[in-house]
């Protein structure tokens, strides 16, 4: 098979939650640990750190990635959902894993892991576990894929168990409580290792202090520490930080919900040099500077054109779009014009109620099974004084904002995941000048 016929074998032959939502869902880790034997346990082959938490997952990953990278680690880097290309999931030292190793990988196994019918994403934690043994990875960095007590990355053992926050996101399977997500992301914390809170309320803190001392397990609440003092936003699009051990950091990641990050990934670095990390001062700020460079992270208060500016994220559930309104509030900029599309096991009454009313929507979809109609999404949206066109797709959207708007306004594109990898797949097709 060639690479495309591979992946779209994976995608056709195991659900993907990512395309299909619950349907892909598997609870239990029965199939991870029949997997994991296959393979003859390779995530015992490397030490682990284990991000899991609603938002920041990615950005806190990608970043202490970049930091190890930046110390001399062999860095593997297992994170979700993809944007353009399956193979960002699974990185080592920033570069994604070959086509002839996913196309090796299927051919070689798939007599074994077809009576099995995993998920999706069962199939991808174990082609990357297996990946960075045979890379011979130092350390991984693992992103939590849904929650973390049942979560098929939640066989590994790390050094360091990061909580990034919690907020209200798949409740269908996770609970309908702050409490309840928080029990079931808690999961992750295992016995005697340390975990890093990013950020707490005063529902979920004692959810987290009571797993701690369940499982003996130091805890560290970042929001206690406040080793960030203050940021600002710079002309370039990132981000200076005030903090406690270092001044005037700079931070590629511009996003205005990357203080809250940064703050916990300036905990989890004192923790790590605690273990025995040799993480130095000029490391931190060549990783933080230098994040997506050295990981290929995309997404993230990305720019993609000046005058207009065009910015897109991929902030999908209240506590991320809360953060981005919050910096669209920061702008300058004559009008606002929003791209927008949501998929349907989001609250999306929930969203369309934080958003601005003065800008111009243009409503459209993703391209997965999941995403809501563009018409259904425009007329929720009329119950909460926000009005605009509907378009099929994102590019096409996205032109007719590019096209209404003048230099000096301001585009924003998101409110999933998956709209912004519609318009990172198709932004050769659009007027961008960068």
């Amino acid at each position: 098979m060639s690479y495309q016929e591979t992946i779209e074998y994976l995608f056709n032959s195991a659900p993907l939650f990512q395309h299909v939502g619950g349907d892909a869902y598997k609870e239990g880790l029965s199939n991870t640990h029949k997997l994991d034997e296959h393979f003859g346990h390779p995530h015992r082959k490397f030490r682990t750190i284990h991000v899991g938490g609603t938002n920041g997952k990615g950005s806190c990953s990608h970043t202490l990635a970049a930091i190890l990278q930046s110390a001399g680690y062999k860095v593997g880097l297992y994170t979700s959902p993809h944007l353009v290309d399956f193979r960002e999931r699974i990185r080592v030292d920033g570069k994604m894993v070959s086509e002839e190793y996913v196309i090796r990988f299927v051919e070689e196994h798939r007599t074994f892991f077809e009576p099995l019918h995993p998920s999706f994403f069962e199939l991808a934690t174990a082609m990357a576990f297996n990946y960075f043994a045979e890379s011979k990875v130092d350390v991984a960095i693992v992103e939590v894929g849904l929650g973390g007590r049942l979560d098929c990355t939640n066989i590994i053992t790390p050094d360091l168990s990061i909580i990034t926050n919690i907020s209200f996101d798949h409740i269908q399977f996770l609970g309908d409580t702050l409490a309840k997500i928080a029990s079931e992301k808690a999961g992750i914390i295992k016995e005697g290792v340390p975990v890093v809170i990013g950020e707490c309320t005063d529902e979920t803190r004692p959810v987290f202090i009571e797993q701690a001392k369940k499982a003996s397990s130091p805890i560290i609440l970042s929001d206690e520490s406040s080793l960030v003092t203050s940021s600002e936003s710079n002309i370039n699009n990132t981000r200076i930080y005030q903090t406690k051990p270092y001044k005037n950091l700079l931070g590629e990641l511009g996003g205005l919900c990357q203080e809250k990050n940064t703050n916990t990934i300036l905990t989890a670095i004192a923790q790590l040099n605690d273990l025995g990390y040799n993480l130095s001062e000029e490391n931190v700020r060549n990783g933080f500077a230098n994040v997506c460079e050295l990981t290929g992270l995309m997404g993230r208060w990305q720019k993609l054109n000046n005058r207009p500016t065009l910015i897109c994220d991929t902030g999908h559930n209240v506590g991320g779009i809360s953060y981005i309104i919050n910096q669209l509030k920061q702008q300058s900029y004559k009008r606002l014009h929003i791209v927008m599309g949501m998929v349907n096991d989001k609250d999306v009454s929930g969203v369309l109620a934080m958003m601005p009313k003065e800008a111009t929507y243009y409503f459209t979809k993703a391209s997965v099974k999941r995403a809501l109609n563009e018409d259904q999404l425009s007329t929720l949206g009329k119950a909460y004084s926000i009005h605009g066109m509907s378009y099929p797709d994102v590019i096409a959207a996205t032109r007719a904002a590019l096209e209404a708007a003048t230099e000096d306004d301001f585009i924003f594109v998101g409110g999933s995941s998956f709209i912004v990898a519609d318009l990172l797949n198709g932004k050769d097709k659009l007027p961008l000048n960068g």
